[in-house]
């Protein structure tokens, strides 16, 4: 039984309607990947089984394309491979690369200027990150565009971006659709703003949380970029947001007035670990949840507590095709 089979038949005990899934083309769709570099070679890792490549087929085009003249340069240099051990690769619709390089060791005045080169040479922008260290050839922000209202994203080379070229549009697309007669939107998880800067024109203000540091600077930038004055964010987690709504005050809130507020929405789209148990509480009562999952296991765990509410909309997203990875958007009403 397949992973769309395996969820189908989960889910048919409270959503016995038929399940629209979007696919991905089986390769060139990774907008961003991670290796190791050991032995010459990039490494993947199967279970405990370690493989050496030298592109990757899953990958994007252009990430493709760079990946063995990059290889080839850097096993050319003493100083660029020495104590390196990591490589990471995003790209955007606009074509253009960004590649990080990760060290067990001091950077040094001679290895940045080594790099400086080879990024000109490459026409890629290249990050070095060694322990509380780092090095942009250019600014460390990376811009990325999507269709919807032609906004523009911008992103680190260390904070989560939907990674699937092929699917994101339609994913935005979908919640956007899934947004239906809305006052006020509480948004939980909202990274760089992938989903928080398109709703904001289909509701009357947004209150958007995130807990990572470079992503509330990059939802930052985008907000200003793209004139976005509706969306309020705050660097804060899950629980604290629970918090926040029983009356707690934090130094990072003192200009918000929760009280001014008319939520009638909440948006999460949570780590593979799901809604804890505090958040569940929490978006319980909510009339309108749109939930994001990128794992149906907990997916399915946390909507059998949410008992109160029913599946009214879900489709399925497969962005990592050959995997047992599966994303899902969907929307949950009260009764």
């Amino acid at each position: 039984m397949n992973k769309l089979e395996r969820f189908k038949k989960e889910l048919n005990s409270v959503f016995p309607n038929k399940l629209i899934t979007n696919f991905s083309p089986s390769s060139s769709y990774r907008n961003r990947c991670e290796f190791t570099y050991q032995k010459d070679k990039y490494v993947m890792y199967q279970g405990s089984e370690k493989i050496y490549i030298a592109t990757f087929r899953s990958a994007a085009r252009q990430i493709q394309y760079l990946m063995p003249i990059l290889l080839e340069q850097i096993n050319k240099s003493k100083r660029i491979k020495t104590k390196l051990f990591q490589i990471n690769f995003r790209t955007n619709n606009l074509n253009d690369v960004m590649v990080t390089l990760i060290y067990h060791k001091k950077i040094s005045d001679d290895l940045i200027n080594e790099i400086k080169n080879l990024s000109s040479q490459l026409k890629v922008k290249i990050i070095l990150r060694s322990k509380n260290f780092l090095f942009s050839t250019s600014s460390k922000y990376f811009k990325s565009a999507i269709k919807y209202k032609n906004i523009n994203l911008y992103q680190t080379d260390n904070c989560f971006y939907q990674p699937n070229k092929f699917l994101l549009d339609y994913m935005i697309k979908k919640v956007v659709e899934f947004i239906d007669d809305a006052d006020d939107i509480l948004e939980l998880y909202c990274g760089v703003g992938t989903f928080t800067m398109p709703i904001s024109y289909s509701c009357n203000k947004i209150l958007a949380s995130e807990n990572n540091r470079d992503s509330i600077k990059c939802i930052k930038i985008g907000l200003d970029i793209n004139n976005i004055l509706n969306v309020t964010n705050v660097r804060l987690s899950d629980d604290e947001v629970y918090e926040l709504l029983l009356g707690r005050k934090f130094n990072r809130t003192k200009d918000i007035n929760i009280d001014k507020y008319n939520f009638s929405h909440v948006l999460v789209d949570p780590p593979r670990s799901g809604l804890t148990k505090k958040t569940i509480e929490m978006v319980g009562n909510f009339k309108n949840i749109i939930y994001i999952s990128c794992n149906p296991e907990t997916y399915l765990r946390d909507i059998n507590f949410l008992k109160k509410h029913k599946i009214k909309k879900i489709e399925l997203f497969d962005q990592f095709p050959n995997t047992q990875h599966l994303e899902i958007v969907s929307l949950l009403q009260k009764n």
